[in-house]
């Protein structure tokens, strides 16, 4: 108990069948538990008991001035709460006196709910803003690099966003907040996308040197491209055509070596040797060609395919954060 601060009166009122009424006003500093779990939609129930240290029941009985229902209507309706919290409900109970020698208990029963609207402007909808910029980023395409640069210039703003904004989270309490989890997943939803696009900018980059293994077309190039409808199209024939045309005069030039004089076959020999170079640096073009477009479109793949895992599990995150919220915050 601290000391009264309330105005000093010095009479009290005295009526005729001996009744004597002190209406010496009591200011009270007390505390309560707070469950701090669906902050900042959280709703405090708080019970505070009223007693004589000094005198018994036979000496002292405790009784409430009015009814708590009219008390509590007195109180919304005379005091002006602009504070954090409305006065949502109070009780009163008072337990059955059988011994004259116990003490007299009176217990009052408030019901306190906070007011969000400022952590929701100022905490929880850019949080929302800034997790819909890192969704949106990957419209970006993945081999560039200022969709990597981008989202780290997101983590970073984020990060420094919650340090300014960690003086209006609750410091006491005896659970871990919702709100704390709701922004841990944010961040880690920024890290998460930011290692995918790590990832997406090694396969396009590093892995077209090597051939893509078997398993890995099939399950990718199969399975996955029909999942996310980026299915590989077939490649243009046009340069096995053009292989196949030059054939016959290859073999029409091979049929004629006998005759080694004429100077005219003798070009003919050397456009033989440039014609099969063409041919082989043509075929080594192909191969690495299609090699880069199926490791290309393996990236795709794999971007597409976890940019809808990071939208699934987004939506089922937030949406279950949201249903407790409201549910707490409806009782």
């Amino acid at each position: 108990m601290e000391a009264n601060t309330g105005p000093d009166t010095y009479y009290v009122h005295v009526y005729s069948d001996g009744t004597v009424v002190d209406m010496a006003p009591v200011k009270v500093v007390s505390s309560c538990n707070l469950d701090i779990y669906t902050f900042p939609f959280d709703i405090q129930n708080c019970t505070y008991s009223f007693n004589s240290y000094l005198h018994a029941a036979d000496d002292i009985r405790l009784t409430l001035e009015a009814a708590a229902e009219d008390i509590l209507d007195t109180s919304n309706a005379f005091m002006e709460m602009q504070g954090e919290w409305d006065l949502i409900n109070m009780t009163s109970f008072q337990p059955n006196i059988t011994d004259p020698h116990m003490w007299d208990y009176l217990y009052i029963h408030l019901i306190l709910r906070r007011r969000p609207t400022l952590y929701v402007v100022n905490l929880i909808i850019p949080s929302c803003f800034l997790i819909t910029l890192d969704l949106f980023s990957f419209i970006l395409p993945p081999q560039s690099v200022d969709r990597s640069a981008f989202k780290m210039t997101l983590i970073l703003g984020y990060t420094v966003f919650l340090l300014l904004m960690n003086e209006l989270l609750p410091v006491t309490g005896n659970t871990i907040p919702l709100i704390n989890v709701f922004f841990s997943l944010c961040l880690a939803l920024m890290v998460a996308s930011l290692l995918e696009t790590i990832v997406i900018t090694n396969i396009l980059h590093s892995a077209r040197d090597r051939t893509v293994p078997r398993w890995l077309r099939t399950l990718v190039l199969e399975v996955m491209a029909r999942l996310v409808c980026l299915v590989q199209k077939k490649p243009d024939d046009q340069v096995l055509v053009m292989q196949n045309q030059m054939a016959p005069v290859i073999l029409s030039v091979d049929a004629s070596e006998a005759v080694d004089s004429d100077p005219h076959l003798q070009v003919l020999q050397n456009l033989e040797k440039e014609l099969q170079a063409i041919r082989q640096q043509l075929e080594k073009n192909m191969r690495v060609d299609k090699n880069t477009e199926d490791w290309m479109h393996i990236g795709r793949v794999v971007d597409r395919f976890l940019f809808c895992v990071y939208i699934l599990f987004i939506t089922c995150s937030f949406i279950t954060i949201l249903v407790i919220w409201t549910h707490w915050y409806k009782l």
